[in-house]
C-alpha cells in the first residue's frame, strides 16, 4: 500500500444541518486542499485528491519526515494557510498556483502552510480496515508542530457548529467512530455540514447549457454593477419563466464581458455560498429560491 502513490482519499456526503449522535465524532471542516502524504526516512510525497503531485509546491511540509522517523506512514488531511487564526483559502490559492521554484521558496516565508492530519492509513502496515477510533490512537502518537497538526475531535455536533457560526468558520465534519476507510469512495457515515452564507443577488442574464441554465449574478456598489458569479438552475424554475419574458439588453456589468442573454436586472434570487474571493466572486454558489 505504501508503494502505491495513487491512493484516493475517502469522500464525504453533504447534509444541511448539524445533528447529535453518540455513534459519531465531530471535527472542524478546514478550508484548504485535501492531500494524502506518504512519509518515510527516505521518501516524501504529497498527492492531491485528484492525484496531482504537490511535493515541490509545499517544500516546508517535508519536515514531516522528521516526525515519522524510521516508520513508513500515510496520512490523510488538509493543507491549509492560516491568516488571523483562521484558515484562508484565498491565501492558499497564491501558493497552489505557483510553479516557479524561486517564488515558491519566497512564499514559504510569506504564506507558510500547515498540514492538518485527520487520519492515518498506514504505519508499517495497512490500517484502513481498523475502526476510526483505533486509527486515531495511531495518529495521536505524532506530536503537533508548526507544519503538522492533528485535527481535534468533539462529541457534541450542534454545539461545535454553533461555535463555527459564531467564528465564521467553514463548517464541521461528522464521522462514525467505527467507520473503516474506503479509499476513493463517498460514504454515508462521513458527513460534512457547511457554514453557508445566504444573500440576494440581481440576475443580469442567463446562459442555456444542455439541460440547465446558468444565471449571471451581479451586485450594485459604488454606483456601478459588478459581476459576482454564475449559479445553475433547472429550466422549469419560476425565475427562468420570468427571464424568458424580458427583452434583451446591453451588458451593464463593469467586470464581465462574455456573450450571454442580458436582461434588465429587476429580479433578485437567493443564493448560498461559502465566501467571496478577493475579487468579489462567490465560492460554491447554490440557488436557493
Amino acid at each position: 500500500m505504501f508503494n502505491d502513490k495513487n491512493l484516493k482519499p475517502m469522500l464525504l456526503k453533504e447534509v444541511s444541518k448539524p445533528f447529535q449522535d453518540e455513534k459519531y465524532l465531530y471535527e472542524l471542516k478546514f478550508d484548504g486542499i485535501r492531500a494524502i502524504i506518504y512519509a518515510s526516512k527516505d521518501e516524501f510525497v504529497i498527492k492531491s485528491r485528484n492525484g496531482n503531485d504537490l511535493t515541490s509546491t509545499y517544500p516546508e511540509l517535508k519536515n514531516i519526515q522528521k516526525l515519522v522517523g524510521t516508520k513508513k506512514v500515510i496520512f490523510d488531511g488538509e493543507i491549509v494557510a492560516i491568516k488571523n487564526s483562521k484558515t484562508s483559502f484565498k491565501k492558499l490559492q497564491e501558493r497552489n498556483n505557483q510553479k516557479n521554484l524561486t517564488r515558491i521558496q519566497e512564499l514559504q516565508q510569506e504564506i507558510p502552510v500547515t498540514f492538518i492530519a485527520f487520519d492515518i492509513l498506514y504505519e508499517n502496515k495497512k490500517l484502513i480496515e481498523l475502526p476510526l477510533e483505533k486509527r486515531q490512537k495511531y495518529l495521536n502518537k505524532y506530536r503537533n508542530t508548526n507544519y503538522f497538526i492533528k485535527s481535534k475531535t468533539y462529541k457534541n455536533g450542534p454545539k461545535l457548529f454553533k461555535e463555527v457560526k459564531k467564528l465564521n468558520l467553514e463548517g464541521i465534519i461528522a464521522k462514525e467512530k467505527d467507520s473503516i476507510y474506503y479509499p476513493g469512495k463517498r460514504v454515508d457515515n462521513w458527513l460534512k455540514i457547511k457554514n453557508v452564507k445566504e444573500e440576494y443577488f440581481y440576475v443580469h442574464g442567463f446562459i442555456f447549457n444542455t439541460n440547465k441554465y446558468s444565471l449571471i449574478l451581479g451586485e450594485y456598489k459604488n454606483k456601478k454593477w459588478y459581476y459576482v458569479g454564475k449559479v445553475s438552475v433547472m429550466p422549469n424554475t419560476d425565475i427562468i419563466k420570468k427571464l424568458l419574458k424580458l427583452s434583451k439588453r446591453k451588458n451593464i456589468l463593469t467586470n464581465y464581458n462574455e456573450e450571454v442573454n442580458f436582461v434588465r436586472p429587476i429580479y433578485k434570487v437567493l443564493v448560498s455560498y461559502l465566501e467571496k474571493t478577493t475579487d468579489g466572486k462567490l465560492r460554491q454558489p447554490v440557488y436557493r429560491n
